[in-house]
């Protein structure tokens, strides 16, 4: 006679745990998309982010251009994400990150400096994606400075904005840089090439040092001495390796 109620109780919870999931995956999927804050007066700077980007490479330039907004008297920077979807992407080395806009649905805000950190597929897939390229393009129509880290110099070049300028990239894709795209100037044994308003670095743990410059060029020599101090980071400009065309 017991049997029955004993059965009654375990569909009975099976069902409440049931209702329980259900109603936890609804509050995930309703939960309130919360965007960057942008103050005004400040340079916007956008981080072009997608699965198989290098952390160091995306990590190190947002380390330094987010901390200037503790600095004072100077026109800091706003920092965010930006990507071709709102799901999370994972790195190279496995880290998730939630991208603050998707550059194919969402209405961008005015974007003054493009970040394009290196990806494990920027030397073959992701130069096949239009709808990258062509947001590179269209944010070069009226961005300040285009910096690109590593092998993120390849989407620039593929997207033709390094046509006429001197350019780098990182130092082992040398050959397979010049060889993809045998009409650019590109400069080998430096960190950074700064030519018009196109910032290519070597990347790796050297992007510090091209967020570095564009502090230095931006704010002076103080306020990125300050930057870099705030990481440990000895800066002097005159004793990295780079190259700005006369």
């Amino acid at each position: 006679m017991r049997l029955p109620i004993v059965l009654l109780l375990i569909s009975t919870l099976l069902f409440s745990c049931s209702d329980a999931k259900k109603e936890t995956t609804a509050k995930t999927k309703n939960t309130e998309r919360v965007l960057p804050k942008l103050e005004p007066d400040r340079y916007n700077v956008a981080f072009l982010i997608m699965n198989g980007t290098y952390n160091t490479e995306f990590t190190a330039p947002f380390d330094i251009f987010q901390h200037t907004r503790y600095r004072k008297n100077i026109k800091a920077m706003n920092t965010f994400t930006v990507a071709n979807t709102l799901e999370p992407i994972t790195t190279f080395e496995g880290v998730r990150i939630l991208p603050d806009f998707n550059y194919i649905r969402d209405t961008i805000p005015k974007i003054d400096i493009l970040v394009v950190p290196s990806a494990e597929h920027h030397l073959n897939s992701d130069l096949q994606v239009t709808t990258l390229l062509k947001f590179v393009k269209k944010v070069d129509e009226s961005a300040l400075f285009i910096t690109s880290h590593c092998d993120g110099a390849f989407v620039l070049a593929k997207a033709g904005l390094l046509d006429g300028v001197i350019s780098t990239t990182f130092p082992s894709d040398i050959a397979a840089y010049k060889k993809m795209f045998p009409h650019l100037s590109v400069k080998d044994s430096v960190l950074f090439v700064h030519d018009k308003k196109y910032i290519t670095s070597a990347g790796g743990a050297k992007s510090f040092e091209a967020a570095l410059y564009l502090c230095e060029l931006l704010y002076g020599k103080d306020i990125a001495e300050s930057l870099a101090e705030g990481l440990v980071i000895n800066w002097d400009l005159d004793k990295v390796p780079h190259f700005i065309p006369q």
